[in-house]
This record gives C-alpha cells, structure tokens and sequence, in this order.
C-alpha cells in the first residue's frame, strides 16, 4: 500500500515544480548504461532551494546541462516544495516518465531514495552526497561522494595564512554530519597552520531543519556576529545562504570563503565578489557529467561509491581574483601531503 500510494502522488502531483528548460536531441539508454540509438533522458532533483543558489545546485546543473549537450538528449530539473516533504515524489515522478538516469542532489534524499530506487529497478540513480556501497539503497543506485574535509582543510590553511587578527569563522547551513565533516577540516587546517588561532563556528539552522540552506538573510546575521566579535574571514558550507555571509563581509570590510562552486565567478555583484578570498571547490559538476557520460558508455555499476578527493581533482581551492596567488606554494605543500597519506583530515569535530 505504501508503494502504490507513493507511485500513485509521483504520478498526480508536481508538474509545477518541473523545469520547461529541455536540452539536446540524442543518445542514451536505461539501466546500467544504454546504447547510441536510445534518446538519453536525465533527469536531476534537486536539493532545497533548488537551482538558482549560485552554489551546490547549480553545480549539479551545469555537469548535467555539459554531458546533454555533448551527448544529446533531455534533461529534466524538479525542486523541492518549501518544507521537502515531496522529494519522494520527486524521484517517482521522473522515474515513472521514463528518465535514465535520475539523479538526486543532497543527502537529504537518503531515506527517499532507499524507497523508490527498488520500485523502478529498471532505472539507474545516483545520489551526490549519498553512500551506497553497502547497496542497502538498492543494486541501481550509485552514490557520488566527497572528501570536503580535504578542501576545507585547506580552506583553513588559506584563512589562518591570510588572516590579519588570527579570528577567523565557520557557518554552517544545518548541523549534520555532512556540514561537520567542512567544519572539521576548515578546523584543522587553519589550527595546523595557527595553533593558537580562535575559530568562530555556528550553524544556521539545526540538526532536521534544512532552512538554513537557504536563508541569506539569517546567514548575513550568523556572519555578522562573528565579524563583530573580531573574526576577518568566515568560511560558509551552508548553500544559498552564502550570500548572506558575503553581504555580511562586504558590510563590514572582511572577507569571506565560498564553498562548492568557484563562487567568485558565480556571484552577480562586484561587491560581493571583491570580498570572496577563495572558494573550496567541489566539484559536483565534474561527478554528475562523468555519471552521465559513465551511463551512456554502459558502465554504471550500482551498489557502489564513486569518491571524488584531491587525489582525482573533485576537490580543490578556487584561485579566481588572485587574492590567494602569494599562498599558493603552501597550499599546494599541503595538499600534497594529504594525498601523500602524510596529513590524516578529521572528518569529524571534537
């Protein structure tokens, strides 16, 4: 009865939620990887706040906008209603249309995607953000995961280097393991680099509540205080509401670090831009586009993790404006020493 009345709301509900922004022309396949003569169809759920945060989303967005063009075919883009309670539905709703692969962005389609991955075995999923390699989500889900903590890690040594009142902050969208795993890298590059350096830290929104992920203007309020109290640089892993934290240093004369994308090219406004010191990157898009392109050649596995780290390049630090180019011989010395094995990045916060 639960799967029928699941299948049942995917088949009735969100049309309005529904991107109208098709692409391409050709290609694809279904299951674990199609052939030349099946039109490819992707489609992408979205994590809260969908496309627009200039952030996580987006980066979603443009590896799977690269491979439908290189590729050919369609792609089909949901967001979540305002609370998420329909990203169960979202994931039926593409699945029952016929798109393969679909794709959901964020760990918060965890639960959901255990439930509706075995309804349509038939179809191949992925989940950025989200383990699979226990299969306990079922054999046609793959997830794509990160080590953030090594480019935060960084993103620490880069804020303790350039740091001129040795304070720097962290905001966090939602306190989860995921966002600790920012914190406790961003935490232990800049103590390796500093040991006596003060670490403001304060998530948005707590453990449950994904508002904080999008709420610029609470995100500005979070950061503002810790400028307040004295810090010159606030990293943010807390998604669009990083512009608030941007505001917040173009406000008070500081600077801030972005998260995800480079977001010193993604931002609108040259204010926001001239106080964005670097970016940890994570390169969603580059894991969602070779998904994709994976998929189209027949080599999706399922029932596993593709890890994207320093060592494959799906991790990294954004160098845009040049505001860290006098660091930049530290920063790689570090680096090199996480792929090394030499420095072991916590993944957790004491």
């Amino acid at each position: 009865m639960k799967a029928a009345a699941l299948l049942l709301a995917g088949s009735m509900a969100l049309a309005a939620c529904a991107s109208d922004e098709p692409t391409g022309s050709s290609g694809g396949g279904e299951g674990g990887g199609g052939s030349a003569t099946e039109e490819l169809r992707v489609g992408l759920a979205y994590d809260t706040g969908g496309r627009g945060d200039r952030s996580f989303n987006d980066s979603a967005y443009t590896g799977a906008a690269a491979a439908v063009d290189a590729l050919g075919g369609e792609l089909q883009e949901l967001s979540p209603n305002d609370d998420a309670s329909n990203r169960a539905d979202l994931l039926v709703q593409l699945a029952e249309q016929g798109f393969d692969p679909v794709i959901a962005v964020g760990f918060n389609y965890d639960d959901v995607i255990a439930e509706v991955a075995p309804q349509f075995p038939e179809t191949t999923f992925a989940q950025v953000d989200g383990s699979n390699a226990d299969g306990a989500k079922g054999d046609n889900v793959t997830g794509l995961i990160f080590a953030e903590e090594e480019g935060s890690f960084l993103a620490g040594v880069a804020a303790a280097l350039k740091s001129e009142s040795g304070h720097i902050g962290f905001v966090g969208g939602v306190q989860s393991p995921l966002i600790e795993k920012f914190e406790a890298g961003y935490v232990a590059g800049a103590q390796t680099v500093n040991p006596q350096i003060t670490i403001d830290r304060q998530y948005i929104s707590p453990a449950g509540d994904f508002s904080g992920f999008n709420d610029p203007a609470r995100g500005q309020i979070v950061a503002q205080g810790m400028y307040d109290a004295g810090a010159d640089i606030v990293y943010h892993a807390a998604g669009g509401s990083g512009i608030g934290v941007f505001q917040a240093a173009a406000g008070s004369g500081n600077r801030a670090i972005g998260v995800d994308s480079d977001q010193y090219l993604t931002v609108s406004d040259p204010a926001l831009q001239a106080v964005i010191m670097t970016s940890m990157l994570k390169r969603v898009d580059n894991a969602v586009e070779q998904f994709i392109n994976d998929y189209a050649e027949g080599n999706v596995q399922g029932a596993t993790d593709v890890l994207n780290d320093l060592s494959t390049e799906g991790i990294g630090l954004a160098t845009s404006g040049g505001f860290i180019d006098d660091i930049q011989d530290d920063i790689e010395q570090y680096s090199q020493q996480i792929i090394d094995g030499t420095i072991t990045v916590p993944t957790t916060v004491e």
